[in-house]
């Protein structure tokens, strides 16, 4: 999620890149509790039918006996605390009459075997300690007892979190920084572990004490799932050729799973999590290409794998000599063709990755699968549909990266309530078999959801012959189709997005909402990307580029000439019939992303007009919305950013919103000044460029307002609460990740290899910024990613 360029410690991300060759009410009062259906109908209906949400609530419930139920009884118009301003402080700033606490943070342990953070690098065995860049996350319901799942639980419960990647931060894992990094010489054994361990998924139990959640570090639960933990490849890709290796020369299992960012829950209580930026962990030897056939060259530079080229998140990892000899678990990251056949080298590894992993965080034991069927990309999580008994689920998916597709997957199983209990096994029914389907957004306000398999006529004739693509792409089956999802729904004629992030689900209406974080390359049409791309110009899903620009920062120096989206917007879907198996939908655009007002120098009069197209206000306005999640307690939609446009202003911030319906606003004409066009021939013929949208309805403080702020250098990521709506849990990721920079201002100059002690960007959570001073370090302290709760002093429900 974070895409950090110019940094001593972190390379390009090519999902950055432009890898894509084709051209194409918030509720007051909630009654959260377990409820016969036959009560909600004979009680609710009628509330219900005037919150306007009908009968989406209804199946919501799922029709179980003994299943929680969420009974609307007045749809708020207003959130009800006071709206935070903006701030550059390192600290967590919440509102007045909110308290938050860390409860996890990188390198805690885990076990009670395992000793206590030290904060100077020497800890060991992060296989059983936090791993670093905390970012989705679920909450599980456990018993009074903590044996066994409740899903109204709120005194003990698992939290499943994300720990995404370990770029900018990777240098506070060690001593004295990562050795051996920009030099030819191996890497340390021994350190590369630690990073491989870093990243992955917790499974963490938390019980309260006092009425606050702590970590129970002796729980059975506590599992760490990292980049080295075995996999079942699950689904069509299963022991096909694209998957055999080394390792695994039947194609059946791989190991770990690694860029885990955005999460999902799904109806039978299991966490899914997704793989984002993958490709950036392996490199290609120059002239790998030439070893390579057609075929595998057009996938492999679809995901941005060039030869004699390292992405963005590689720490050479394939260059340790291990002393096992019969060890592969660093080699494994070097993709090239080294021997006779795919099964005596790792040129399919990079083929293992790219997938939504399931994982039973109620069985310690058990092994997470990757789920093909749902397809490979950059996944940005995978929301599922408000279930209907005896109608299929679908899980909706955005690939993070500029110009990629929204996405999602239709299960070939119909719900049935019965495997609500079944856990992985109900996983095996509905992830297994289905349909992947990608988002065409027509410019009249509606939409289409094009099949991404050989059905479609489109996809089947393939990728045509282009200077990209000399020979095209023809697909020979579903698991090509599954493993090269991105070629197959560029063929289908799936729209180019913002780079699509987070995905989610109105639990009371149905309606999917997905953030596009950003796109400085729209309208670039005379030039490609930098992975030989054209870009795409505005259309009616991506409507708007501006001139922006930026203060010093402690990312660096000022930017006078930012062009392009560079603020994002938030799309709104409406299944047609509300039903998830719809082909066709409604859609318009909930948000736009904007400072409150143009940058000094700057034509305000035009920006609130054609860029500010929200409305925002200085309680509200944002820039590059990341992540989005829905309480199921007050129906607030949630909104995080990742910022690197807007931070000479604030840090990183945590937005609540009441969300309205898809088509509360209209259609509007979009007005994009030909001096914000990143291209350098539209800014020369003057010309201005007017697309028609379609917006949500303007915001206001009263229904949209900040939230949280972050610590310095920190991105705001995941967010989930306890059933009871009383403790929200949010993570803060990579916050000081600008240390040593050139040009931030917190550190003018490169860490010293030998002596890590700062200055450092953030010193958070060591220092008590906004929260009570948590691990070693205090004021200089090294900082950490971690997951904070928030409670109300008063107990009551988060927000409302």
């Amino acid at each position: 999620m974070s895409q950090i360029s110019g940094s001593p410690f972190a390379l390009q991300d090519p999902d950055d890149l432009e890898n894509n060759q084709s051209g194409n009410p918030h509720l007051n009062d909630v009654l959260a509790a377990r409820l016969h259906r036959r009560h909600v109908i004979k009680g609710g209906i009628g509330a219900l039918a005037v919150a306007g949400f009908g009968p989406a609530v209804l199946a919501g419930c799922g029709g179980g006996d003994d299943e929680p139920a969420l009974v609307v009884r007045q749809a708020a118009k207003a959130l009800g605390f006071s709206g935070m301003s903006k701030s550059l402080a390192d600290s967590v700033q919440v509102p007045a009459g909110y308290t938050a606490t860390v409860i996890y943070a990188t390198g805690d342990s885990i076990d009670p075997t395992v000793p206590a953070y030290l904060g100077n690098g020497l800890e060991t065995n992060y296989a059983r300690r936090a791993g670093d860049h905390h970012d989705g996350l679920v909450y599980f319901g456990l018993n009074a007892v903590g044996t066994a799942r409740d899903d109204a639980g709120t005194e003990r419960a698992l939290l499943a979190i994300n720990h995404e990647n370990i770029t900018g931060t990777a240098q506070f894992l060690h001593p004295t920084g990562e050795t051996n990094l920009t030099v030819t010489a191996a890497r340390p054994e021994s350190e590369v572990i630690k990073e491989i361990e870093a990243h992955g998924v917790s499974v963490i139990e938390i019980q309260k004490a006092a009425g606050k959640f702590a970590l129970n570090k002796s729980s059975a639960f506590n599992r760490r799932i990292t980049a080295r933990t075995e996999m079942t490849i699950s689904g069509p890709v299963r022991g096909s050729d694209f998957v055999k290796t080394k390792f695994s020369p039947n194609g059946l299992i791989s190991r770990g799973t690694l860029n885990n960012c955005g999460s999902g829950l799904t109806p039978w209580g299991t966490y899914v999590t997704a793989e984002e930026n993958w490709a950036g962990y392996f490199i290609r030897d120059a002239g790998d290409d030439t070893k390579r056939t057609q075929r595998e060259n057009t996938q492999l530079l679809r995901n941005g794998l060039r030869p004699a080229s390292a992405g963005f998140a590689h720490r050479r990892w394939a260059s340790v000599v291990p002393a096992d000899v019969a060890s592969t678990d660093f080699e494994r990251w070097n993709c090239s063709v080294k021997g006779a056949t795919p099964t005596d080298d790792f040129r399919n590894e990079h083929n293992t990755f790219g997938y939504i992993v399931e994982i039973d965080p109620y069985d310690a034991n058990s092994r997470p699968k990757k789920r093909t069927a749902m397809g490979r990309r950059a996944n940005e999580g995978a929301t599922c549909s408000v279930p209907r008994a005896g109608e299929p689920l679908a899980f909706y998916i955005g690939c993070d990266s500029r110009g990629e597709y929204v996405y999602k997957f239709v299960t070939k199983a119909a719900w049935d309530v019965a495997d609500r209990q079944r856990g992985m096994a109900a996983g095996d029914k509905y992830l297994d078999e289905g349909t992947i389907y990608a988002a065409k957004f027509n410019a009249d306000g509606t939409g289409t959801w094009v099949k991404v398999d050989l059905s479609n006529p489109a996809v089947a004739a393939g990728v045509p012959v282009s200077t990209l693509n000399p020979s095209g792409y023809t697909f020979t089956d579903l698991a090509d189709v599954c493993v090269n999802t991105r070629l197959a729904a560029g063929a289908a004629g799936a729209t180019r997005m913002d780079r699509p992030e987070w995905t989610a689900v109105n639990p009371f209406n149905g309606e999917i909402y997905i953030t596009m974080t950003e796109n400085p390359d729209r309208g670039a049409i005379s030039t490609n990307s930098g992975n030989n791309i054209p870009n795409p110009d505005v259309d009616a899903a991506n409507p708007r580029y501006w001139l922006d620009s930026k203060g010093v920062s402690s990312q660096g120096p000022a930017a006078a000439t930012q062009r392009g989206n560079v603020h994002g917007h938030l799309v709104r879907i409406r299944e047609d019939a509300d039903t998830a198996a719809a082909v066709g939908f409604k859609w318009d655009i909930f948000l736009f992303g904007a400072q409150a007002a143009a940058d000094a120098g700057l034509d305000d009069v035009y920006y609130q007009k054609q860029v500010n197209l929200s409305g925002l206000t200085a309680l509200n306005d944002l820039s590059k919305p990341d992540g989005c999640w829905f309480s199921r307690a007050t129906g607030i939609l949630w909104i995080e950013t990742d910022d690197n446009t807007f931070t000479d202003q604030t840090n990183c911030m945590l937005l609540a919103c009441i969300p309205g319906r898809q088509g509360d606003g209209g259609p509007i004409d979009v007005s994009n000044a030909a001096s914000g066009s990143p291209d350098a021939s539209v800014r020369a013929a003057g010309v201005d460029k007017t697309v028609r949208t379609y917006a949500g309805r303007k915001m206001t403080d009263a229904i949209f307002k900040r939230f949280l702020v972050g610590p310095t250098g920190s991105e705001i990521t995941g967010v989930t609460e306890s059933p009871d709506g009383k403790v929200l849990f949010v993570d803060i990721q990579h916050p000081g990740e600008n240390t040593g920079r050139a040009g931030a201002i917190k550190s003018t100059v490169a860490l010293s290899p030998t002596a890590l002690s700062g200055p450092f960007e953030s010193n958070w959570p060591g220092n008590g910024g906004g929260v009570p001073a948590y691990g070693p370090g205090g004021a200089t302290a090294r900082p950490r990613s971690a997951t904070l709760m928030i409670t109300r002093d008063d107990g009551g429900l988060i927000g409302i």
